[in-house]
C-alpha cells in the first residue's frame, strides 16, 4: 500500500471517530440509558454460542428461535422468542436489547471503534447461560459472573482509550447494570446433596446461600468501584418448580419445596445486601424484582396470565418433555397459541410470552413486584 493510500486510511478512521464522538455526545443528552447485562440463561442473547467445548449450553439450533420473525433463526436465547432482557430493553425505548459481548471480538470487527460505539447506545449483554455466582458452578462451560465483570472492565477500557475519563462516568453512571444470577448454584448444589445422599455421603449442602451472597455483593462492589451506580436485580424464582426438577418429584410433577425454600432464603438475603450496600456507597441506586413472587402468581392463577400450562416446556422429550433438552429432533408445541400459554420453553427457560409478562411487570407493573422503586422509576432517575 503506498502513502497516500495509508494517509487516506488514516485519514477515514479519523473521521469515523470524530463522526462516533459527536454521535455520543449528542446520544448523552437524551434517554434512553445503556445497559449492561450480567447473569445466566434467562438473559443470555448468545455468547455461548462463541465458546468452545462439546458440553457448553447453547441455543442456537432449532427449535430455539421458532417464533422469531423474520426467519425464526436461533439467536443464541434460550427462548422460542424473545427473552426477558429484549422487552426490558424495548419498554427502556430501545428497538434491539443490547448485544453478546463474545460477537464483538476483535476478529469479528472491523475496528474497536465499532464497540465503542455499541456501549455507546445500547451497552452490551455479557450473561452466559449455566454461569453461576462461584467461579466452580458450571466451570469451563459457561462464562462465570466474575468473568462477566472482567470484560466490562475491558469494555470500560475501550471507552476511556476512545473518551475522556469524565465522559465514561458520565455514561455509565446513567446506565442500567441488569443481573440475574444464583439459580445455577443452587440447582447444582441440590444436585450433589441428592448424589450424596444417596451414595450414603454428607448430606450438606455444598454451597451455602451466605456464601452466594457474600460474592454477589462483592461482584456489586466491583461494579460500582468501575462506575456503576443503577442496578437492577432479578431475585431468583421457584426454582423447584422448572420442568427439569418437577420431573424428577415421584408425587406426579409437583414442586421440590426444598429448592423453593433455598431460593426463597436466597431472596431473603439479597434485600438487607442491597439496602446496606446502598447506605454505604454514595449515589448507589438500585430496583430489586420480585421474580420469585411473580411466578408464585402465575402457578397460583394461571387463567389470570393466560396460562394453560404452568408445569411442563414445550420443547423436549419425555414426561412434561423435560427429559430431555430442547433439540432439532425433540417434540415441540406446534402452534404459536400453544406457546404462549406455556410458563416454560425449555425445561429450565421461561417461554417468549411469559418473558414478555415478566418484564412489563418488572418495568413498570404492581407495585409489589419491584422495590423500592421498579425498572422505570430506576432508568429515569437522576445520576
Amino acid at each position: 500500500m503506498g502513502c497516500k493510500q495509508q494517509f487516506g486510511l488514516v485519514r477515514l478512521c479519523l473521521a469515523i471517530s470524530m463522526q462516533v464522538l459527536v454521535a455520543a455526545e449528542s446520544f448523552l443528552r437524551w434517554r434512553p440509558p445503556p445497559m449492561y447485562v450480567f447473569g445466566d440463561s434467562i438473559l443470555d442473547v448468545g455468547n455461548n454460542n462463541y465458546l468452545p467445548g462439546a458440553n457448553v449450553s447453547r441455543a442456537n439450533m432449532p427449535y430455539y428461535g421458532i417464533d422469531l420473525f423474520p426467519g425464526r433463526i436461533p439467536t443464541g436465547r434460550f427462548s422460542n422468542g424473545h427473552n426477558t432482557v429484549d422487552y426490558i430493553a424495548r419498554s427502556m425505548g430501545w428497538l434491539h436489547s443490547p448485544p453478546p459481548y463474545l460477537s464483538l471480538a476483535p476478529e469479528r470487527l472491523m475496528t474497536s471503534l465499532i464497540l465503542t460505539a455499541g456501549t455507546l447506545t445500547t451497552g452490551v449483554n455479557y450473561a452466559s447461560a449455566g454461569a453461576g455466582i462461584l467461579d466452580s458452578t458450571n466451570a469451563g462451560k459457561s462464562i462465570p459472573l466474575s468473568r462477566q465483570v472482567e470484560y466490562f472492565n475491558a469494555t470500560r477500557a475501550t471507552m476511556l482509550a476512545a473518551m475522556d475519563d469524565g465522559t465514561v462516568d458520565d455514561l455509565l453512571a446513567k446506565s442500567i447494570f441488569l443481573i440475574s444470577a444464583g439459580s445455577n448454584d443452587l440447582l447444582l448444589s441440590q444436585q450433589q446433596q441428592s448424589r450424596n445422599s444417596s451414595s450414603g455421603r454428607s448430606s450438606s449442602l455444598v454451597v451455602s446461600v451466605s456464601d452466594l451472597i457474600s460474592n454477589y455483593s462483592a461482584t456489586i462492589e466491583d461494579l460500582y468501584d468501575m462506575g456503576a451506580r443503577k442496578f437492577a436485580i432479578i431475585n431468583l424464582g421457584p426454582l423447584g418448580c422448572v420442568p427439569a426438577v418437577r420431573v424428577l418429584n415421584s408425587t406426579g410433577g409437583g414442586c421440590a419445596a426444598g429448592l423453593n425454600q433455598l431460593a426463597s432464603s436466597f431472596d431473603a438475603a439479597l434485600r438487607p445486601m442491597l439496602t446496606g450496600l446502598a447506605t454505604r456507597m454514595p449515589d448507589m441506586a438500585y430496583s430489586l424484582a420480585d421474580y420469585f413472587g411473580l411466578a408464585q402468581d402465575a402457578f397460583a392463577d394461571p387463567q389470570a396470565s393466560g396460562y394453560t400450562d404452568i408445569a411442563g416446556a414445550c420443547c423436549g422429550g419425555g414426561r412434561l418433555l423435560a427429559e430431555a433438552g430442547c433439540l432439532p429432533n425433540s417434540t415441540v408445541c406446534t402452534s404459536r397459541d400453544e406457546r404462549d400459554s406455556h410458563v416454560f420453553w425449555d425445561r429450565f427457560n421461561p417461554s417468549q410470552r411469559a418473558s414478555l409478562l415478566t418484564a412489563q411487570a418488572f418495568y413498570d407493573g404492581p407495585v409489589k413486584y419491584t422495590e423500592p422503586i421498579n425498572f422505570m422509576q430506576l432508568a429515569q432517575s437522576s445520576s
